[in-house]
């Protein structure tokens, strides 16, 4: 099986560069790997703030298991015909979350609110590559394939679906504004199941660790037909997308596969998203993120654009010279930006988990108390 469209489609980039021995998708994942927001991946929640502990899973994990559990699809399905880039689906899944803000979904959330006044939208499939395509290197972008982008842009891992096929014509990147669109490739619809197989299983691990639910708990119906780990689940809907997709036109899941895979979203939904005990850590992001937003914002609107340019003993907290430095160095990207809470929400959302906390403390603490 082979994707929908000729092939320099999903190879152009927005500025043309010469191949070399690497091939166009392997490029793409160094390109990816050595950017500042994968780097930073690593101190961003998945699902529990925990950085004190090495066993629960982080935002860079995350994308690791998503790109090898694509992968993996993608060579069983050539072994039985299929015609897939494995380092397209790759390439993918190391860039799908980049876009991701500090604390998770809650994080995203605070920063969507913030920006509906303006009548837009914070989304961290649109951040991801919004970062990849305009705001990494200090405002110039990765220069990623299209076939990599589109699928970072389209890869929603909320919405569970039995089947997915290739969108019925190419994606204009730019204009997506929503999560009501399909991946141009087969290798992003692939991503697309990858992400949830990845996080579904993987977070039940960590709720066990977390306290917050035991092994035995998992419905009993999900122990006897998939198992009770994240190894278990992976290894039967990965084995199960091959079997159902191999003379389908579709990446698809059997009917019974499918019922479990709800089975087990709820289950999540109800005892480890919606948890009461993880619910009190979002109250905690909803304030640090809005703290932050309150003082970045009233800071640009005191010095504007010009301020990084003042005197360094003008700056009062660490923050401000950072914030500034950022303003300075993306001072041609945002050139054209109305409104500085776009500014301040990229800023924002490039922010680790542990960053927003020390600059939550910075503008918390007295000067005076918080360099002694």
């Amino acid at each position: 099986m082979r994707n929908p469209f000729p092939n320099n489609i999903y190879l152009k980039r927005s500025i043309d560069k010469p191949s070399d021995m690497r091939g166009a998708y392997f490029r793409d994942q160094t390109a990816i790997i050595h950017s500042m927001a994968f780097r930073r991946l690593k101190h961003k929640t998945q699902v529990f703030f925990a950085p004190e502990n090495d066993h629960i899973c982080t935002r860079i994990e995350h994308v690791m298991h998503v790109a090898t559990i694509a992968k993996t699809i993608c060579q069983g399905l050539n072994r039985l015909g299929w015609n897939l880039d494995v380092e397209l689906a790759f390439a993918i899944g190391l860039g799908h979350d980049l876009g991701h803000a500090p604390f998770g979904h809650d994080g995203e959330t605070v920063i969507h609110k913030r920006l509906m006044p303006l009548q837009t939208s914070f989304m961290h499939e649109i951040h991801s590559y919004r970062i990849v395509e305009q705001l990494a290197n200090k405002g110039k972008g990765l220069n990623l394939t299209y076939a990599v982008k589109d699928g970072i842009i389209t890869h929603n891992g909320e919405r569970f679906e039995q089947f997915l096929q290739p969108s019925l014509s190419p994606n204009i990147l730019e204009n997506i504004k929503d999560r009501n669109y399909l991946p141009t490739t087969y290798e992003g619809c692939i991503v697309r199941f990858s992400d949830k197989i990845a996080y579904l299983g993987r977070d039940i691990e960590d709720a066990i660790t977390a306290n917050f639910i035991r092994r035995n708990d998992i419905p009993a119906l999900i122990r006897e037909k998939i198992g009770n780990s994240n190894s278990n689940i992976i290894n039967t809907f990965v084995n199960d997308i091959i079997d159902s997709s191999k003379d389908s036109e579709q990446i698809c899941l059997s009917n019974e596969r499918f019922d479990l895979l709800i089975i087990l979203r709820n289950f999540n939904y109800k005892y480890i998203y919606h948890n009461d005990k993880r619910l009190l850590y979002k109250h905690y992001a909803d304030k640090i993120i809005n703290s932050l937003f309150d003082y970045l914002l009233e800071l640009y609107h005191c010095f504007g654009k010009d301020y990084p340019r003042y005197e360094e003993g003008f700056l009062k907290i660490p923050l401000d010279k950072t914030f500034g430095n950022y303003l300075e160095e993306m001072d041609a990207f945002y050139a054209n930006e109305k409104h500085p809470e776009i500014i301040v929400a990229d800023y924002i959302a490039g922010m680790t988990d542990l960053y927003a906390l020390d600059a939550m403390k910075q503008i918390s603490i007295p000067s005076s108390l918080f360099h002694q």
